[in-house]
């Protein structure tokens, strides 16, 4: 089950059906199946709290991942930050919905075991994401 929540932001305009169908078809990509993964879109000060409490980390971000996953069975929690999704989209010259899209699925391919710390880890997550879009650019226009 995929579940949407937010916290101190409205939820984003997304299509939950399309998402999920999306979600379970880039995860069976990777030979995993979807468990339990729950979204948390929030703004800037939850995520920066999220991030000093459970990473140690003292600065703001657009994706946070907790990956409690087992064997082929992705399970987890998402936490995004839609303020940041924003200025992203604003810095990298892209769309608000696409860069929102990007780093939904991000989360989703680190649960699926892609990293993007290590050298040359980077690279092969923006190919898998770059995958994943064009994915749902399918299911969107089937649907």
């Amino acid at each position: 089950m995929i579940t949407y929540n937010c916290e101190g932001v409205r939820l984003p305009k997304i299509k939950k059906r399309e998402m999920t169908k999306w979600i379970r078809s880039v995860a069976a990509c990777y030979d995993k199946k979807v468990g339990e993964v729950g979204y948390l879109f929030v703004d800037d000060d939850k995520i920066i709290e999220v991030n000093r409490e459970y990473l140690g980390h003292d600065y703001y971000t657009d994706v946070i991942t907790f990956d409690y996953s087992e064997d082929n069975e992705i399970n987890g929690d998402i936490v995004i930050s839609l303020d940041t999704v924003k200025s992203n989209a604003d810095l990298f010259g892209k769309e608000y919905e696409e860069e929102l899209h990007r780093v939904i699925i991000h989360g989703i391919l680190h649960l699926c075991g892609i990293n993007d710390k290590g050298p040359g880890e980077r690279e092969k997550m923006e190919e898998a994401e770059n995958k994943a879009l064009s994915m749902l650019a399918d299911i969107v226009c089937k649907a």
